[in-house]
């Protein structure tokens, strides 16, 4: 009922944890693997980065805005950390990297992924993320250099904020297996009391509810014109988030900002879309696109 296939791997349920949510240590991602079809871990480089100074998260009405700064602890210190993790649910392994050959070079740490999500799209580093995914040749390379180095699916994850559909069929035929979409928007706040901007960095990106239409535009339009699956980010919340993104063409749906609300956020989603699909006598799969059909 929940099941679903992507790039052959079989998921028990299509609820993914979005990458960088829960910091780098395997005992978080083991939490949410027990409810989930498949955890992302934070977003990995070669070397260890620190990333910005506090604050670097505000809470807002509608969603959270932060700027960490893509702070990791290195390649080799994270492979190891990763040996602690349960198998709970497969785990997707996110790299960071500014060039084809770094990217290539991470693939090798982590032979106990299950797959792996190339970050394109954080918009609030520079060299990295966003920087290079809105070059639709450069993502090209980039996946066909990951694929070189690895049989496993490779799942470059998009900004809605690029011309994501050029960068999306570039890295289709770069190899891609699927894309994820989207990462976080660009944006910032200002504190009236100091008259400064809030976050060390000035700007971030906004997650939450808040970006679930723009998400959901955008994977609308990659399903209409891809053959490969798509994985949906953005402003989930609800059981029914999660349905509306299956039948707009999502495979498989990743939270991320909710957890800040409930570490049980899987458990009910999961709970309920078992009852939604009790009542609608179907499946996941059987729902995946369907609100495309004329």
């Amino acid at each position: 009922m929940l099941e679903v296939e992507l790039c052959k791997m079989k998921l028990k349920n299509p609820l993914i944890l979005a990458s960088g949510i829960l910091g780098s240590y395997a005992s978080s991602l083991n939490t949410i693997a027990e409810n989930a079809g498949a955890v992302v871990t934070k977003s990995v480089g070669l070397e260890e980065k620190e990333g910005y100074r506090n604050p670097v998260v505000i809470n807002l009405a509608h969603g959270i805005l932060n700027a960490v700064g893509l702070a990791s602890p290195g390649v080799e210190k994270f492979s190891e950390e990763l040996k602690r993790f349960s198998k709970a649910s497969k785990l997707i392994v996110s790299l960071f990297a500014s060039s084809p050959k770094e990217f290539s070079k991470l693939v090798g740490y982590f032979e106990l992924a299950d797959a792996f999500e190339l970050n394109l799209s954080c918009p609030h580093v520079k060299d990295v993320g966003l920087t290079i995914g809105n070059d639709a040749e450069l993502v090209k390379e980039i996946v066909k250099a990951v694929k070189r180095e690895t049989s496993k699916p490779v799942f470059p994850k998009l900004s809605a904020v690029s011309d994501y559909i050029e960068v999306a069929k570039a890295a289709e035929e770069g190899g891609a297996d699927g894309i994820v979409a989207i990462n976080t928007l660009k944006g910032m706040a200002i504190d009236i009391a100091t008259k400064k901007p809030i976050l060390s960095n000035i700007s971030g990106g906004l997650s939450g509810e808040a970006i679930k239409p723009v998400a959901m535009k955008v994977v609308w339009d990659l399903y209409e014109e891809l053959k490969i699956p798509i994985i949906a980010s953005g402003g989930v919340t609800t059981w029914k988030d999660v349905i509306e993104f299956i039948l707009g063409g999502a495979r498989a749906v990743q939270i991320g900002s909710a957890i800040f609300y409930s570490y049980r956020i899987f458990y009910s989603l999961k709970e309920s879309l078992i009852a939604y699909l009790r009542k609608e006598k179907t499946s996941i799969e059987d729902l995946v696109g369907l609100a495309h059909e004329k």
